[in-house]
């Protein structure tokens, strides 16, 4: 810490003027500064631009697949089946008859106050005729269930308390369920190891007359073209038919006799709005370049504020670049054609009315116009956002790397200055030791002159 003789014997403000002449010292370090929270402003708003466009390419890159713009209503004519349109549906209809739901086997035991073989060792078998052997820890009916759901075989094991004997016993019943719906989640259970099952002398747990399947696991079935020579049976195990027709998927929830018709149609307003979204981000991106190149004319005069992106040519060249990507003609087809503009200002718009007019008078053209429009603008965007080699990001790194050398001059200047502190605190503190010696050196000199002088006659 500095020892400070401010005005001590001077009366000067030496701190004061100090901290003046390091004003004056530190103007080339302000406006280093400066130049620093100019570029920053500039790098985040490079950068946000960046992020958007970035995120155009990606909605670009789905866009650009035709058809893939497309929006469907999936309808049905019973609430028990549902019916669901994926963006690669086609528009059509057909009538199904639904045979039969999906159903998760189910079976339960008879009830017991403890497994009755000792040791209690239960043999799984599933559809396929694979096996699985599982001992339980005891005889007890919660051990059992236990054990059958530690074996990880698609079958899920409880035991539900059933009463009790006739000594007051508690009795259980295994509750055994499949994981999966479907005739191939299907099990049986059966007393004893598979040695035993294989020799034909394990029994059925349901060959007890109080044991119970619940419920049979089946695959759902339905029939197309019921009734007619080109009648055909479909089945699914949980009972979602995919891509029943082209991108639809019906799922059934009850049988029917009836037929249920499945239907799916285009969704003009639905496509419309979806077009109209992916243009709609376009335009803010020129909107916001168009934002940050204008300069503000004070009205009453002063000095003119340059917007962040004024005199850029990366960001100028991206301006133009997109906008010619959207409205350019597409195989000879103008994007005008199809409700999608740019004025005289630049400014780009959608006009819902002529797109669906397009779309209704000829919907292949308007998804290949489209897709092609979506190609150009993925191509763009990516040129200039791309995390790697993309103009724009080339430019946010050109201009990260003059923030990061003007904050090394900064530091320099930190240092040079805090010396130069240092060399006035020191000069001022030595010119007040100086002053000091000098005022008790006249001192000195004074009492020695008065005492040379003779006394006054008369004093």
């Amino acid at each position: 810490m500095a020892l400070s003789l401010d005005g001590l014997v001077s009366g000067l403000k030496t701190t004061e003027l100090i901290k003046a002449l390091m004003d004056v010292h530190s103007i080339p370090k302000n406006l280093l500064k400066s130049k620093i929270a100019d570029k920053g402003v500039v790098i985040s708003n490079l950068q946000s631009l960046n992020a958007s466009l970035q995120d155009l390419a990606l909605k670009a890159k789905s866009a650009s697949v035709p058809g893939a713009m497309a929006q469907f209503t999936a309808t049905s004519s019973a609430n028990t089946v549902t019916v669901t349109a994926g963006a690669d549906a086609t528009a059509g209809s057909i009538d199904i008859v639904v045979d039969s739901v999906a159903q998760r086997h189910s079976i339960v035991s008879a009830p017991h106050a403890a497994w009755p073989d000792t040791p209690p060792v239960i043999t799984l078998q599933n559809s396929k005729g694979e096996r699985v052997e599982v001992t339980a820890a005891s005889t007890s009916m919660q051990d059992v269930a236990q054990a059958i759901n530690r074996a990880g075989f698609g079958v899920t094991a409880a035991a539900v308390r059933a009463g009790s004997d006739a000594d007051g016993a508690p009795l259980y019943r295994l509750q055994l369920n499949a994981a999966e719906a479907g005739a191939a989640g299907s099990f049986s259970v059966l007393r004893g190891d598979i040695a035993s099952v294989e020799a034909g002398t394990a029994a059925d747990i349901l060959a007890d007359p109080n044991a119970a399947t619940v419920s049979t696991g089946t695959d759902a079935r339905v029939r197309l073209w019921a009734g007619t020579a080109a009648e055909q049976v479909v089945t699914s195990a949980n009972g979602t038919f995919t891509n029943l027709l082209p991108g639809v998927d019906v799922t059934v929830s009850a049988a029917s006799a009836q037929p249920v018709t499945v239907a799916v149609s285009t969704d003009v307003a639905e496509q419309a709005k979806a077009h109209e979204a992916f243009v709609t981000q376009i335009a803010k991106i020129l909107s916001g370049i168009d934002k940050g190149s204008t300069a503000t004319v004070p009205t009453g005069g002063g000095a003119t504020t340059l917007g962040v992106f004024t005199g850029d040519s990366t960001v100028r060249s991206l301006r133009r670049s997109l906008a010619d990507a959207v409205q350019h003609p597409v195989d000879g087809i103008s994007p005008s054609t199809m409700g999608i503009s740019i004025d005289r200002y630049g400014v780009l718009s959608f006009d819902e009315e002529r797109f669906s007019a397009a779309v209704a008078a000829d919907p292949a053209q308007v998804a290949a116009v489209f897709s092609g429009l979506a190609a150009r603008v993925q191509d763009v965007a990516d040129t200039y956002s791309d995390k790697y080699d993309g103009l724009l990001t080339a430019r946010i790194t050109g201009q990260q790397s003059e923030v990061d050398v003007l904050g090394d001059q900064v530091e320099r200047w930190d240092v040079r200055l805090a010396q130069r502190k240092a060399s006035l605190e020191r000069t001022y503190a030595q010119l007040e030791v100086q002053l000091s010696r000098m005022q008790s050196q006249s001192s000195y000199l004074t009492s020695q002159l008065a005492a040379l002088t003779p006394p006054q006659k008369g004093s």
